[in-house]
């Protein structure tokens, strides 16, 4: 038993002294080591490595691309426009134990990184209109800010690899008073489509009204000249007929009368000589009809 106890208790200790000898260094790390503090080794490469128990120790920083999202700032363009910038700094360590020197952590690098990138987005707007950071042009004004602002996080141990705008925007107050004279704006042109529409429309409708006048007077014109037409051939026809027998035109028009006069059913009192119903009062015709039966009985 006195055996495996101190079997046991070498182990532990071979783990312990192990341990504190033998460390790690994985691919997405990079580490310093410190010996009483002071940096005396860096290691940048992936792999197993050796140090002196309880007399060093590590350090380790990220070795993958580390992001930095600044809160929003103001900033003046060159044509005096106040804008509102959003940006994120994309950036690693280069240089561990400068950047152990320099800044320490990685929330003082992200404090130093936002300085220097603030500083460098004022002075870059300030030499840009306005349009311009909202056009295309952006992209190239984000060039120039990260190359500038490259050289002076080289001193930190720090490579920027690039810097962009998330969101530019006007203050909030400037902001409604754009939005109000857009407004305006839109109006504007709104009312100036509508005042152009409705000249159109006026033309339009003076077109067509004298269309239909000239269409009107042109179809009253030829209706008139057929009537007139039809009236002279009516007149021609009834002429003719007239010439034929009189007599008979006349009684055959006098029928028509009635039949549009009389109604059954209709009383009428009339006096005995009215022209009108001579035909059914004076039997006119009717000494015609029995000379004519007569005669026909004769030639029998």
């Amino acid at each position: 038993m006195r055996i495996l106890r101190v079997l046991i208790i070498i182990l532990i200790a071979a783990g312990i002294l192990a341990s504190q000898v033998f460390f790690i260094v994985d691919e997405t790390n990079q580490a310093i080591v410190l010996q009483f503090g002071n940096p005396i080794r860096t290691i940048q490469n992936p792999g197993l490595y050796t140090k002196i128990p309880f007399i060093q120790n590590l350090i380790f920083f990220e070795k993958r691309i580390l992001s930095s999202d600044a809160p929003p700032q103001e900033y003046l363009t060159t044509d005096k426009k106040r804008l509102v910038v959003d940006h994120v700094t994309r950036w690693r360590i280069d240089e561990p134990l400068l950047y152990f020197q320099a800044v320490g952590t990685e929330a003082g690098a992200r404090a130093r990184l936002d300085d220097i990138v603030f500083s460098e987005l004022r002075e870059e707007l300030a030499k840009v209109d306005f349009v311009e950071v909202i056009s295309r042009e952006r992209e190239n004004i984000m060039e120039r800010v990260a190359e500038s602002a490259e050289e002076k996080a080289r001193e930190f141990g720090i490579d920027i690899v690039d810097v962009r705008v998330k969101r530019a925007d006007l203050p909030v107050e400037v902001e409604e008073s754009v939005y109000q004279r857009m407004q305006a704006e839109r109006q504007r042109e709104s009312s100036l489509f509508r005042a152009e529409g409705e000249e159109q429309a006026v033309i339009l409708r003076a077109q067509a009204d004298r269309e239909r006048t000239v269409v009107l007077a042109e179809g009253y014109a030829e209706a008139q000249r057929l009537r007139g037409e039809g009236e002279a051939l009516a007149i021609k026809i009834y002429a003719a007929a007239l010439e034929q027998d009189p007599e008979f035109y006349a009684f055959i028009r006098r029928l028509e009368a009635y039949k549009i006069t009389l109604k059954d059913g209709d009383s009428i009192v009339i006096p005995v000589d009215s022209d009108f119903f001579r035909y059914l009062t004076s039997g006119a015709l009717v000494p015609a009809f029995g000379e004519q039966e007569a005669a026909g009985e004769a030639g029998e």
